[in-house]
Order: structure tokens, then sequence, then C-alpha cells
């Protein structure tokens, strides 16, 4: 067994690695960027190497320094994570070549699964089912069409090179498929730098699935059950579970029976992944195999009972797998959430900065102590006060509960967001929250198409109405009581003006432009020791116990004996008044005033905020990487203004009307806030 192993990756997926080699009694190290020169990555490894500048070409994908770090420090092998150079057939070759173990396939395996049209091929002649298409490069456009008639419409068409959703479009018709074609095969090419294309039928109503497998270097390879990754955004995964609440045994038999066929044929050794898309009648296709760890790897560990980390560590030392399987288990049932730094309510623009509070909700499962289940757990690779850069993906940890059954997960996953307290960069835990709560997804109704057909203009609050609004309400007001007796017990007060609590209040629920809503509640038999009241609002009575500190951002307690997780916040909205409880992905900003002051607060005039129409904001936290226009220049609407860049994602801001450019307020190099003015129009 190797004694020393390098993480060649960072954030939560090399604390992840970090923490089975540990119980393993594996030394570890740690490769850094200068940004994460303070990350939990770094803190968590025995050794630390600093490998070149932020940008991950100049640091993480860098093969030279990384293997030199490795042979610096006495390491004998290394884990790629995901991501990154972890599919790079060439790094796993030198990995090799230089004397070192590769935690992860062979170099073979990966550049046989690496080309998406030779992949398909090897699929077929293994006997995967495979999709009707033509899996040769197609040269012309008029060739494209001639073939998606033969195939029957609607059909997909995929760059070879493809991933992450470029070089993809689906066609319904003829004008659709010769488009398509053209704009496919130059998003390749500038994206990929290969402009070879493929097409293929489009199955309607599909479910991603994938089947985990893992093999060792004597022959063995098992699968490890099925994944349903179908929630997905911009075909990127949102939540995933396992097992799939759609496909019957005897499909998941097949499917993985196929897989396991596929490894064999490519010699695949260690973890991975062979993908399917799974039609309505329950027919599957090959769709790739990812040779590597599976960023949602967590929800197979929880029922299965393995630590696939460890697995794959032992397979890379030449050990056998100590399982067949017959032995896999298939225990409950597991849900993950990727909670990433982006803001759902400005169309998921990524949001970076500093972590002010990071509380992740009560752990009872724990990365590489997968015997613990039926709990909720957190990968992370962030901590209180961390940075979340620019530079890199926006994912901040993976949520994963395990239940009983799949409602039992819902419902744990739930109150788990709830309990999830971040602040300082916005999150998309309101987003989730949303997908959890509806009917669909609890039904287990959907495809891949789920999120873009219920959430086709956007995420909006209004998207996520809470089962009982008076609870919320209710809430506020048990905050302020607190936040009153405080106020009241304070000594030195001067006779006949300290602090007088009353029972009669009105929350007022802040609305959008000044449309507020006044609901009048009624606070009784508060009880300081035990930290209880009992609130009446709209006719319903609450009953709220809890033992929450005034200051905490997360207030767990009891309602009319449920237990319950909220979060509460003071001062919002630019209001130091101003409280605001999030529940269940809902969230309503309040003022809590007596009955008259609130009459006096409806008599306030509305200040609108100030016309910033004349203004290109950024919107998002940014590197502003190009600005397209100068003073003086005269600008059609949808003409290039500026480009900003962060977390991968590169955003592009037009004119929204035709003007001329007065001043240009930022420069090229820049870092931006949210809202910062770019250009100002005359």
């Amino acid at each position: 067994m190797f004694t020393k192993i390098l993480i060649a990756n960072r954030g939560e997926i090399a604390c992840r690695v970090i923490q089975t080699a540990r119980k393993m009694g594996i030394q570890t190290v740690a490769v850094y960027s200068d940004a994460d020169k303070d990350a939990r990555h770094v803190e968590l490894a025995d050794e630390a190497v600093h490998i070149g500048p932020a940008p991950s070409r100049d640091s993480y994908l860098q093969a030279d320094k990384i293997i030199a770090a490795a042979k610096q420090t006495g390491a004998q092998a290394i884990h790629p994570g995901y991501g990154f150079l972890s599919e790079n057939p060439g790094f796993a070759k030198r990995v090799e070549e230089e004397g070192l173990v590769f935690i992860g396939p062979k170099h073979y395996s990966i550049a046989a699964m690496g080309d998406k049209i030779e992949s398909k091929k090897l699929a077929g002649a293994a006997g995967v089912n495979c999709i009707p298409g033509v899996n040769d490069a197609i040269e012309t456009a008029e060739k494209a069409v001639e073939i998606a008639r033969g195939i029957g419409y609607p059909v997909m068409i995929k760059a070879s090179a493809g991933g992450g959703g470029k070089g993809l479009r689906v066609a319904f018709n003829d004008k659709e498929a010769l488009e398509g074609f053209t704009s496919c095969r130059n998003e390749a090419r500038n994206s990929f730098g290969d402009d070879r294309v493929f097409i293929e039928k489009f199955v309607e109503e599909p479910r991603h699935i994938e089947i985990q497998l893992i093999g060792d270097s004597h022959g063995n390879v098992i699968y490890l059950n099925e994944r349903e990754c179908s929630i997905q955004r911009r075909h990127q995964k949102v939540i995933e579970e396992a097992p799939s609440p759609f496909i019957s045994e005897a499909t998941r038999k097949a499917m993985g029976e196929q897989a396991v066929a596929l490894a064999k044929a490519v010699k695949y050794e260690s973890a991975g992944t062979v993908e399917f898309v799974v039609g309505k009648d329950q027919s599957f296709y090959f769709l790739e195999m990812n040779t590597r760890l599976q960023v949602e790897h967590p929800v197979t560990e929880c029922i299965t009972g393995l630590d696939l980390v460890e697995l794959m560590i032992r397979v890379a030392a030449g050990e056998k797998l100590p399982l067949a399987q017959k032995d896999v288990k298939r225990e409950g049932w597991a849900i993950e959430c990727r909670i990433n730094a982006e803001d759902p309510f400005r169309n998921f623009l990524p949001s970076t900065g500093r972590l002010v509070r990071f509380q992740p909700p009560r752990q009872d499962m724990f990365a590489a102590e997968t015997a613990q289940l039926f709990g909720v757990r957190v990968d992370t690779g962030v901590q209180d006060g961390g940075e979340i850069p620019m530079f890199y993906d926006s994912m901040i940890a993976k949520l994963i509960v395990h239940g009983t059954d799949r409602l039992d997960a819902i419902a744990k996953m739930r109150e788990a967001l709830n309990s999830f307290v971040i602040r300082g960069v916005s999150s998309n835990i309101p987003f989730q929250a949303a997908l959890l709560a509806h009917p669909k997804f609890v039904a287990g109704d959907f495809n891949t198409g789920f999120i873009a057909e219920n959430y086709a203009q956007g995420f909006r609050a209004e998207d996520v109405p809470h089962d009982d609004a008076g609870f919320l309400v209710a809430l506020a007001a048990y905050v302020n009581r607190r936040l009153l007796g405080r106020a009241a017990g304070i000594s030195g007060q001067l006779p006949g003006h300290g602090v007088t609590v009353a029972e009669e209040f009105v929350v007022v629920g802040l609305g959008e432009a000044g449309k507020n809503i006044h609901e009048a509640v009624t606070v009784r038999d508060f009880q300081a020791e035990s930290g209880s009241s009992a609130i009446e609002t709209g006719g319903k009575r609450y009953e709220i116990c809890s033992r929450w500190h005034l200051g905490g951002a997360r207030i767990r307690g009891t309602v009319n004996g449920q237990p319950f997780a909220a979060q509460v916040e003071r001062g919002v909205g630019r209001n130091p008044l101003a409280i605001r409880i999030a529940h269940n992905g809902t969230r309503l900003d309040t003022l809590v005033l007596s009955p008259r002051a609130a009459r006096l607060h409806a008599l306030m005039p509305y200040k609108a905020p100030p016309d910033m129409s004349r203004f290109v904001l950024s919107p998002m936290p940014g590197l502003l990487v190009e600005v397209a226009v100068q003073p003086g220049q005269k600008v059609q609407a949808g003409e290039r203004v500026a480009v900003i860049e962060a977390m991968k994602m590169e955003n592009v801001l037009f004119a929204t009307a035709d003007g001329v450019v007065g001043k240009v307020l930022a420069a090229k190099g820049e870092s931006l806030s949210v809202d910062q003015p770019i250009v100002e129009f005359a």
C-alpha cells in the first residue's frame, strides 16, 4: 500500500480524498495556486506545494508542475479527483512513465472513452445499446439533413469533443438540422479545436441515468447500482439521487451488465461511470463513459456502504476488489444537492467573495466513514471566513442525505437546506428548496427537461410559495419579542422612559416598490427561561419554543410541538430594523411594529431607487476582460459593450437601446462588484 499520495486537485474533492487517505494511514500532499494558499484542502493535507498563479491553465492544468511536486515530496501515486487533468490520457501516461501510480484507469482506457465517436463504436461492439445514428464525422450540412431524415426527427447534433453542454443542438425539421449542424460545428471548432460532428436519434422525455462501476487489475468489474441525474440546468446536474425512482429491477440489471461489458472491453480499472439516456418506455442507450470519480459519488456510497475513494486507492495499489456483484447492497435512499455560489434570482449568475458565515447543517454522516448511514453529510472545500474565488467552478459544498425511503430522504434534505447558513455570497439553496417541494419531483415524475419546462422564465421568489405563510409571520413576531425582551432588561433606563413590551404588533411584509402587506399579530405567554411564546395571526395560533441566541443566523425549535429549522437575519435591505425570515426556500423581509407605528409607516411615501437606465451595470462580481466601446461612440441596441468573466463563465453585456457613450467608468482588468457601473450613456 502507498505511504504517501498527491492530490492533483482542489476544493471539495481534494478534501474528500484526503479524508479517506487519513483513514487508511496514508500521508497526503496538496497542490495549490495563488488563489488557494489559505484553502481548506491545503490545511488538511500533511504537505502542500505551490504550483502557480490562480488561473487553472497556469496551475492545476500544469502536468509538469504536478509531477515534479509528487517527486519532490516522495509521493508514490497521484489521485486526480474530477475535472482538470482527471480524464487526460496524456497526463495519466506521463504519471506512469515517471514511475508513479495514477489512481484511476489506465491511459488507454481513458483515451478509448474520451472520444465520443470512437467510444460509441466500442460500445456497439461490446453489445451495449447505442442510439440510432451516424457515428462517423459528417462533412456537410446537406449530408447532415439527409442523415437526419433517414434516422427520423427529432435528432441530436453533437460535437465529438463536446462537453458541458457545448456543441449540442436538437433539430425537429430540415431547417433546424441545417442551421444546427453549421452552428454546432463552429462552436466545436472554437471551443475544442475539433469540428467533428455526428448525429443521433433524440430520445423524447429522456432521463439521465448512470451506472457506477469499479474494476481491478485482475479482470474483475462490478456495478454499484444506478444514480438518477435528470434534474439538470443547462446540461449541468443540480440534484442526484440513488436509486432511480423510475427504472425497474430488470432495467437496472440490464444497464449494469452492459456497463460492465463495456468496461471489460476497454480493460477498465478503477472507478468509472457509464451514462445512459433512458426513454419513457425504459429503453436505454449509451451516452458516454466518465473515466473518473463523479461529483455525485456520495449517493452511491450511502446506499452501498462502500468508500469509493478507498476502493480506487486499493485497486491502484494492485489489490483485488473485496466484493463480488452478489455482495453489492442497495439500502435506503440517498439524495445530493449541489450548493453553488450563484444567485438564482439573477439568472444564476456567479457570486464570488468572502464567506462571512458558513454554517453547514448538523452532520451525522461523514466522508470516508461510509458505515454511518441514514443521516446528513456535507462534503466541502471551504470554511467559515474562506474565499470563493472567481477562477474556478461555483461549487461551495455537496449536501447529501440518506433516508429509509425516498420521501424520508426528501424530508431530511428540506430540513438540512433550512439549516444551511451561507452569508457573504449568494447560493442556490432557495432554488434547491423549490425543486424538492415541487409536486412532480416528489412524485418522481420528471425528465431532463424538468427545470427548463417549469422555470422557463427564470427563477423568482414567487416560485417558492410557502405551505404556511402564517408561520413566517409568527416567527418574525417571535424573534422581535425576544429582541424586545433583551432591550427591556437593560439596566440604567430613565424612569418612565424604559422599553415596555406590549402584546399587540403588526408584521409589515416588505414588498417590491413599496407594496407592503400588514399582518396583525398578538404575542402572549412569553417565557424567557424556556424561550417559548404563543403567537396568534390570521386566525391561527403558533406555539413557538426555541433556545435561539440573539444574533444567531440559524433558529431551531418547535412550533405546535413539531420541530423546525429556519434562518433569521437583522438589518437587511439597508434597513437596520428589518428582520428577514427564511424557511423552505421562502424569504420574508419584515418590520415588526406597534399598531400605531405601522399606521404611520403606511403613510410614508415610497422612495424609488435611482434611475440607472443610462448605465451598463455589472450583473455579477467578476473580472472585466473587455470594454468594447469608448466615449463618444454611437452604439445600437444589441451591440456588444463589455465582457465579464467569473467561475469559468463568460458574460457578454449588450446595449439595450441606441445611444452615445458618455463615459467609460471601469477599465479592462478591473475586478467588479455586483451592479457596479461600467459604461454611462450620454
